[in-house]
């Protein structure tokens, strides 16, 4: 099959006026004293209400607007909404209530005109708020649009890891991601599981996709499993149990259906055989004096 790696595109006309935007968001961030809910209430009006940017706190309570306006406006303030993970029982809110405004921003930015398919400016706005989020976030993390998380602060991620198109990270338990991990589109990954016998009675376990690990399309990963170093969890599967290094698992439950061929062993089977073939007794092999 060929190979077909990614292009590279030149900047766009907005480029350099996105990178501004990004730099002055992020060093905002970097500053302890700032408020996020204001910050995050202010960045949304500016890109979805320009007009009441400069008099949000008025307009809110301008009995001249229709309800559904100032409904509107009052929701760009994460302090006036509500998110599902404030509701669990776990929840912790000292790590919480910090990075809501962030997951809001970030959610809400994913159904702006101004991100949609945008794809070089929606993955630079994630990776910098993922650095703010999640527990651990390796170099040059990609995350597309539509991707979203249980608390967001249970994620730990490696370095040069490829999150696709509407992606559910439950990392209620914890999400452990090694390096170069690639989840493809519509893909589920939970941390958590329900009793069948009653539904309030949850268990969280910390579900690991160790390096180089593919999750792929529509695929499901439960609560607690472990897919160890270049496994591959194939497409729609469900993975109920651990998945062994270089070993693709299909269907539901997912089971083993073949080993990848670059898989140490079969590697060392193969120098092994070939060198027996040809008379040779390989290094640390049974025979060598």
């Amino acid at each position: 099959m060929p190979y077909l790696p990614l292009r590279s595109l030149p900047d766009r006309p907005t480029t350099t006026l996105a990178t501004a935007w990004l730099e002055e968001l992020g060093a905002q961030l970097l500053d302890s004293a700032t408020d996020r809910n204001v910050l995050v209430r202010r960045t949304l009006t500016e890109l979805l209400f320009p007009e009441y940017a400069a008099n949000w706190e008025t307009a809110v309570v301008d009995t001249k607007l229709t309800r559904a306006t100032r409904m509107s406006l009052a929701t760009l303030d994460p302090r006036n909404i509500t998110l599902e993970p404030e509701y669990y029982g776990e929840c912790d809110d000292a790590k919480f209530q910090p990075i809501k405004p962030l997951l809001w921003l970030w959610y809400s930015f994913d159904r702006t005109h101004l991100a949609g398919q945008n794809v070089w400016l929606g993955v630079e706005l994630r990776r910098l708020l993922a650095g703010h989020i999640f527990k651990r976030v390796g170099s040059n993390f990609k995350c597309f649009q539509h991707v979203e998380f249980s608390f967001g602060y249970n994620m730990e991620v490696g370095d040069d890891v490829v999150v696709h198109r509407h992606v559910l990270l439950d990392d209620r338990g914890g999400i452990v991601m090694g390096n170069r991990v690639s989840v493809s589109d519509y893909a589920n990954i939970y941390s958590h599981t329900h009793s069948i016998v009653e539904q309030r009675d949850v268990t969280n376990a910390v579900t690991r996709l160790d390096d180089d690990v593919r999750i792929t399309y529509h695929a499901t990963v439960l609560a607690g499993v472990h897919v160890h170093e270049n496994g591959m969890v194939g497409a729609n599967a469900v993975a109920t149990k651990d998945v062994d290094a270089y070993h693709v698992n299909v269907g539901i439950p997912a089971k083993s259906v073949r080993v990848k061929p670059n898989a140490p062993e079969l590697k060392d089977a193969h120098v092994l055989k070939t060198a027996r073939d040809r008379g040779v007794t390989p290094p640390g092999s049974a025979g060598e004096g």
